[in-house]
């Protein structure tokens, strides 16, 4: 998107009841201009074609092709940031893994006050999409199916002094996570994540990632051990920090005031794992708008941690690595693809 001029959207859903209020609510901002609305897949295409849309929001149930056919077929051919607008389902991971950069939850549309914070949060997701990168869907869809298919399984990581692996991710993370857990081997030592996420969603990404990785993986409760091959995920509006108990550690999740315009904040548990783990520990930031997390791991950093940040040509959005970098947080910027076997090398 050039600078200087609005934000293009292209609102589909087949609801006319519900386009209506989507398009005036976003139009409601000044830098974003609803410059077409259609009511299928189908009409879509033509409207894409014809209006040169930076931004595609669109619904996941819809008549003759549902959203998610819809997104796998576009983004090889015709790359564009879309945000789905979807009720409460995991369908909304397919939809990230056909190529959608971000999702926002349907408000109940009997409550004003929900329908204006689903407004309000989706122009600010419309705005990262607007920043976000969707190009190597179309340049490098092959090379990507390949690349994926990375195998760690046969290496082992019991030789190691590194107690805890802290990831952290917000837009574009849901796959970005998915693509480094599911390549590395189910000896690893214990892996705590925060995913800017909402409520009841945590618990539906951590169950999706525990039946297609070799981890074992579950939303994270008060008190959980950090064991190896588990994999705790901090739930939507919880923050996570890491705590000692003799030998072990464990989490702890609380309620708390948004840090960084975040709950969970990436930074609260990178902050408890630079003070606990000190030099037994690897923390990684994987894609994300802001900065939530560089502090944190910085701190890392400095009391000898390993740390590592996803580099910007495979990000979505290149901003919570890119600051983490430019203070130093990182030793070094990983491609996506290489994450997985730079974490295990660190780990030896």
């Amino acid at each position: 998107m050039q600078l200087g001029r609005k934000i293009r959207v292209l609102v589909v859903d087949d609801s006319v009841v519900f386009r209506e209020v989507l398009s005036k609510g976003i139009s409601s901002d000044p830098i974003i201009e609803v410059v077409a609305t259609a009511n299928d897949p189908f009409d879509a295409r033509e409207k894409i074609i014809k209006f040169d849309p930076d931004v595609l929001t669109c619904d996941i149930e819809m008549p003759r092709m549902n959203g998610i056919e819809f997104i796998k077929r576009l983004m090889p051919q015709y790359p564009l940031p879309i945000v789905v607008v979807s009720s409460v389902s995991d369908a909304v991971f397919n939809a990230m893994k056909a190529g959608a950069v971000d999702f926002v939850t349907k408000p109940d549309v009997q409550s004003v006050k929900s329908v204006e914070a689903f407004i309000n949060e989706l122009i600010e997701k419309i705005k990262i999409a607007s920043a976000a990168n969707v190009s190597h869907w179309k340049a490098n869809n092959a090379l990507r199916r390949v690349v994926n298919r990375t195998d760690t399984r046969d290496r082992t990581c019991t030789d190691t002094k590194i107690k805890l692996i802290a990831i952290g991710a917000s837009t574009g993370g849901t796959e970005a996570i998915y693509n480094v857990l599911k390549s590395l081997p189910p000896d690893i030592p214990g892996i705590v994540i925060v995913q800017h996420m909402p409520p009841v969603f945590s618990r539906m990404f951590a169950d999706r990632l525990n039946g297609s990785t070799q981890l074992r993986v579950r939303e994270a409760r008060s008190g959980d051990y950090v064991e190896e091959g588990l994999v705790l995920i901090a739930p939507g509006d919880n923050h996570m920090r890491i705590k000692k108990v003799g030998n072990r550690l464990k989490t702890e999740v609380f309620k708390g005031e948004k840090l960084n315009g975040h709950c969970p904040s990436v930074d609260v548990l990178f902050e408890s794992v630079a003070k606990v783990c000190g030099s037994d520990a690897i923390g990684v930031i994987l894609t994300g708008m802001g900065y939530d997390g560089a502090k944190g791991l910085l701190s890392m950093r400095k009391n000898g941690a390993r740390t590592i940040c996803q580099d910007e040509e495979s990000c979505v959005v290149y901003g919570m690595p890119k600051v983490a970098y430019n203070i130093g947080a990182a030793e070094k910027q990983v491609s996506l693809d290489k994450m997985a076997q730079t974490i295990i090398s660190m780990l030896k």
